[in-house]
Formats: structure tokens, sequence, C-alpha cells
């Protein structure tokens, strides 16, 4: 029997995306909050809402009692855990077993089962499943490590028993690696999971990092849903999804897949589960695939497999804790076209990607594409026709994949919770909006994901916007060499925003020319000037990244440097953003440039970076080589924080002697520590703050003489 209220054990985007299919379902919502979150989209958008507590995580999203003692005064009979906070907790499910709750989840003794990377690797072995050469036994001390590694190869990885999330994780090369690395690795498993145990695996070259989805209900069906690649990465976090592979071959498909369905068979799964892969991309065999763990919950990057399949998981995680069957089989899993996820987050690639927080000033993502089926789950369009069809009995049948072969347009999705006016908070994941393309093929897929992040406004909190436009730019992601290693590979020295060919360069000088035109012309009708209205100049002097254009506007068109170019624009002042008709070398693109006013000029964004125009008219601009060029200050002998935070650590005090990179003090921002250091030898003449402040961008921590 289905359901007839859902508590949703979350929030943001993966409250959202719950209630959207179980709203379609016609089964009745309840949001939790926290003092945070007490305005938040997913609190406005459920039937009721339960404060749990105060803003911190441990006061309230991850209070099991509370979360039960609001399903109870609610009348919810189940509740949706998402991912994060208590999904991966054997004791909340059996805690809702016990409360006569239904968990929208596998049972407890899998989670268990699964949540110990040790075990978890012994009964992925048992059952036939590919595992990463190495030693789950207790390793008694760092000289037994060092035994064990140079035995098993180098490099090797020593990872947390208890870890995830990229915590309790050193690569190590050569022994004094593992010497130096050991005790630390213990340290950090047990401060963060409060588990020491370490176990040492062979580090797998030019890894890819591959998942299975899989789902399976309580009559002992299981099928896989294909794969997706989840390989670039930034500190163990994915940044990047897609489905398929451009690396799995159908063969390659088949085995991963299989065995992923004999490890859930074994420790008897049901529910949305992914067992995640390491893949030597140096293996073209298609046999150098690894277990790596089962992630006993919904993915943060499930709406990938979704859009190739035709399947809302939500709604078959829903079906399935009810009791019901799958309703299709292994044969009937589609694979249609190619989805590609960015993760937006609020961290800033040009600082180091330090997390940033804040009101969202504005937050317009790009124009969301309705799927041809009717319906309203995730990212606002249906994933399952049967959604809302109903039997002469009421019941409603269960889902199956939808029959989408062939082409077809390409569409955009955006799964978010949050809202223009809304607030960024120190206090939980600083991920804003999962930004989801669809197309035929993975480089419709692409180009589709260049052309919304372009349309992506958010001001206010920094975000990785630019970022991720450049590596859908990037030749090495277009082609599919990828390695969880890509973004260090590509970004040693940091991200400086994506590079800018001429014909891109062109086409915002000419953008920049165009609206400094109109700005000229609205001004020249202002009322009660003196003498006769003048005309908006038509030659322009525009500077992008330090190169000067020559741009003439007229009636006729635009010339750049003495070139026509075929442009379609239109510009009203105020306009934040510009379409481009005709720009590349074909002139078939349609280029969306975010536009704004600058000091003697405009600020284009466009392809991943943000380019400064300075538009003079070209009688005026030969004088500007007469100005005094003013010299920016020197802040070296500052300690600044370079992110809002809590300064949780101050290692100095006025008068104190300092070397260049030694350790200052340690900010923490969005659950991670950031240690600031000395950029110069030098004496602490004074200290601004002190621990337990909470910190402003740009707020000075100390002075050096």
């Amino acid at each position: 029997m289905m359901f007839k209220k859902i508590l949703v054990a979350n929030r943001g985007e993966i409250a959202c995306r719950v209630m959207r299919t179980a709203k379609a379902m016609g089964i009745k919502t309840v949001a939790v909050y926290s003092d945070a979150d007490a305005r938040a989209p997913h609190v406005l958008m459920a039937d009721e809402s339960v404060r749990l507590g105060p803003a911190p995580a441990a006061e309230s999203y991850l209070k099991a009692e509370l979360i039960l003692l609001a399903a109870k005064e609610t009348g919810a009979d189940c509740i949706h855990p998402g991912y994060g906070f208590l999904s991966e907790r054997e004791s909340f499910a059996l805690a809702c077993a016990e409360a006569g709750i239904a968990f929208v989840g596998p049972p407890p003794k899998a989670i268990a089962a699964m949540g110990d990377k040790i075990e978890s690797k012994k009964l992925a072995k048992a059952a036939g499943v590919n595992v990463v050469p190495g030693y789950l036994g207790e390793i008694d001390s760092t000289d037994h490590a060092v035994e064990i590694a140079s035995g098993i190869g180098y490099p090797v990885m020593m990872k947390a028993s208890a870890g995830g999330g990229g915590k309790g994780m050193r690569l190590a090369y050569s022994e004094q690696d593992v010497r130096e690395g050991f005790e630390a690795t213990k340290r950090e498993g047990l401060a963060s999971f409060g588990d020491d145990r370490v176990f040492i695996e062979k580090f797998i070259e030019s890894p890819r990092h591959i998942e299975i989805q899989l789902i399976g209900d309580q009559h002992g069906n299981i099928v896989y849903l294909n794969e997706r690649e989840c390989s670039i990465q930034r500190r163990h976090q994915k940044v990047v999804e897609e489905a398929p592979s451009p690396f799995v071959t159908p063969k390659m498909r088949k085995a991963m897949g299989e065995q992923a369905v004999a490890l859930a068979q074994a420790v008897g799964y049901f529910s949305a589960g992914t067992v995640e892969l390491i893949v030597s991309g140096a293996d073209t065999t298609g046999e150098g695939f690894y277990f790596l763990e089962m992630n006993t919950r919904l993915q943060v990057e499930h709406p990938v497999t979704e859009e190739i399949t035709g399947l809302d998981l939500v709604e078959l995680m829903i079906r399935v804790a009810a009791g019901e069957p799958l309703g299709f089989t292994q044969d009937e899993v589609k694979l249609n076209g190619w989805a590609i996820e960015n993760r937006v987050y609020a961290e800033d690639p040009y600082r180091g990607f330090l997390p940033s927080i804040g009101r969202l000033v504005r937050y317009n993502p790009p124009e969301t594409s309705p799927l041809p089926q009717a319906g309203g789950a995730g990212g606002g369009h249906a994933l399952s026709s049967n959604a809302t069809a109903a039997f002469e009995d009421g019941a409603s049948p269960p889902p199956s994949p939808l029959p989408l072969e062939g082409g077809g347009e390409a569409r955009v999705r955006v799964d978010d919770g949050v809202r223009e006016g809304g607030e960024v908070s120190i206090f939980y994941d600083p991920m804003i909006a999962k930004l989801v393309t669809w197309a035929p093929t993975r480089g419709g897929a692409i180009a589709a994901q260049i052309a919304a992040l372009d349309a992506f406004e958010l001001e206010g909190p920094g975000n990785n916007i630019d970022f991720l436009s450049a590596i859908m730019q990037h030749p090495r992601f277009q082609s599919g060499a990828l390695t969880t290693g890509f973004i260090a590979e590509e970004y040693p020295e940091g991200f400086h925003g994506a590079p800018a060919d001429a014909e891109l360069l062109k086409t915002l000088a000419a953008v920049a020319a165009f609206a400094a035109t109109a700005e000229a012309d609205r001004a020249r009708r202002i009322d009660g000037q003196l003498g006769k209205r003048l005309r908006p100049p038509a030659d322009w002097s525009v500077t992008i990244d330090k190169t000067d254009h020559a741009v003439t506007v007229s009636t006729d068109g635009i010339m750049v440097d003495g070139e026509d170019l075929d442009l379609a624009l239109e510009y009203t002042p105020g306009d934040r953003m510009v379409v481009a008709d005709g720009h590349g070398t074909d002139g078939d693109e349609h280029l969306t440039i975010r536009i704004a006013k600058a000091r003697a000029g405009f600020k284009l964004t466009a392809r991943g970076a943000s380019h400064v125009a300075r538009v003079l008219p070209a009688r005026v601009a030969p004088y500007t080589a007469h100005l005094i060029e003013k010299v920016a200050p020197d802040l070296s002998k500052f300690l600044i924080c370079p992110m809002p935070g809590l300064l949780v650590r101050l290692d100095v005090a006025a008068g104190d002697k300092v070397e260049a990179g030694q350790p200052l003090a340690v900010v923490e921002a969005m659950k991670m520590e950031n240690i600031l250091r000395a950029e110069k030898t030098g004496t602490v003449k004074s200290v601004a703050a002190k621990t337990g402040d909470s910190l402003a961008v740009d707020q000075v921590i100390l002075e050096l003489d």
C-alpha cells in the first residue's frame, strides 16, 4: 500500500528533489529545518514543516530522535533521508523500524555491511568482485605499515577505514611517505570518524572514478542502471559527473554491472545504491576495474542516470520501500543519449577555491527544458510517465524505463534548493545547484553545458561557474581522456579564467562598443542639456586583456580591427545579459554574455572568464597614455582572512618572530579548516583578532613589521 505522507530528513536541493516526486505521486510532504533554514525553499515547498533546532547540523539535522518525533507528530508513515546527514547510519534505519515508520532506503544490515571500508572489501572479494590489491587486516605500527606497503608495491594509498568525503587519505610513493603519513591518517580517522583503523592498498595509475547505479526491490530483484563517470574531482570531491562514461565499452559495462549486482545480492540489498569503482585508464582491456566502496543511499549525481534511462530514482525508492516490485528487468533498462552534471559551488576558484558565504543577491539559473513526458519530478520535469497514472483500484503501476531511443533536442535541468535573496551559510555544504544537460551525443551535452553556464546569473557569494565552463571547453575533457588527477594536472598553478581566443575577444569588443553606444545615446537624450544634442560616437577604442581594438558602430553594422562582424545584438542600458547571434567561425553560435557596468567600460563574462573592457571614444583614448598609473598598496605585511569564517586558532602573539611559510592562524569555514601562513619573514607588530572571532573576508588578523 502506497504511503500517505513522507518526511524528508534533509535540506536544500535534495529535499526539494524528493518533494517534487512525492507531490507528483500524490504523497503529502513534511519538511524539517534548522533556524538557519526557517524560510528555505524546501520548507516553503512542503505541506507541513517542523523546527529541529539551532543552525549547526549536530543540533538539528543529525538529531535522529527529533526527526522521529517530527514524523510521529505529523503522522508521516515514511522517511526519506536524502544524502549525507543520517542517510547511511544503520542506527537511524533501525530506529525508524522500531518506531513503525518506513525508511526509504536499504535495510540496516546492508548499511552496516557496506559502511566499514575494510569489511566491505572483504565482502566484495567473497562475492567475486574485483578488489584492489591491498592489506585489509589490522596494522599494528608504522613499521608494519612500511612492511605491507613494500609488499604491495609503491605507490600505495593509506585510508581511514571509516573514512569518506576525501578525509583520512594519504598517498605514499616511498617508505618515507608511509612513515610520515601513517600516524597522521590514523589521527584524522579518529578525529573525524571515531575510528583509527587504517588499511593500505595499491594506488591505481591513471585512475578513473566510475560507479554503477543499482536499484533493487524487496522481492529479490536487482538491476544496474548503467554507469556514471565521476573522475573530475578536486580534493577527492566530485565536481563533474556524466553518464555514460566515455571509457566504458558495452562488454565492460556488463561485467561491472553484474559484479555490482552480485555484491548487492550478497548483502540482501534493496532500494537505490551505488557501487563505486576505481578504473585503470592505462588498462584498455576493460578488465582493470576494482571495488572502491558502496554508497547505501541516493547519490548527488543521480540526475544523469535519470536522464539517460528515463527513470525517476526517487519514485523507485519510495515504491520499493512500500513493498512494490520493480516492474522491469535488466534487459528493459535503456541507455539513451548523454547527460552531464556540473556542481555549482559557493567557492572562489580565483582565490584557491576558498569557500564563500553570503546573500544570493542575484540568482537566475538558465531556463530549463521540459521533457516530452508530462509530470513533475526532479528538476521540474517528470522522469516517469507513470507517476500519476492510476489503475481502477486507485493504485499506480510501478515505473518502467521510458522508450527514449533516438535523437532529440538538447535539454537543461537545474536541481536546486535556493532562491534569490537567500543565504549561503557557513553551517552546511557549499553546493548551490546542480546543472544537468542531456543531448543525443556527448559533444551536444558539453555544448549545452557551456551555453547554460554562460546564461547562469549568480551574484553575491563567490562561485565556480567560470571554472566549470573552463573544464567543459578543455580539449582534454572534450576528448574524454579523464583521470581523477585532471584538475591538479591541468591547473597546477590554480585557476585564472578560461583562455579566450581571438574570435571571442573580437565579439566581446564589439559588444562593449555597442553597449557604450547605447549608453551614450541615452545620455544625449536627457532633458535640460546646454547646446545641441550630441550624436553618440561611432568610433571606439576598446581595451580587453591589455589589447586595443578599434571598433566602429554604425547603422551598417559593427567593424572590429577593420573586419566586419556579422552579429545580431540587442542592448538596452540596464540589461544584465546580451546575446550575440552569429558568433563563431561559422557564424551559427548564440553567445550569451553577462554584462555589468565598470569604471570606464564594462565587465563582460562569457566562456569561463570575466573580461574588463575599457571603452573610450577613439579621439579620447590616446590621452590615457599620459595618465599616472596607480600602484597597488603592499599588503604583504598583513595577514588577511581570505574567506568568511571562524578563527579557531591563533599561533602567534605580538612580538613573535615568524618565518615565511610558517602557520600563523587557522580559520574554519564550510566545515573545513584552512591554515593561514606568513608570506614573508618578520616580527608580529600587532594582533587585531582573537580566537573565536567571526571574521569577514579581507579582514586583517595581524600585522608584521
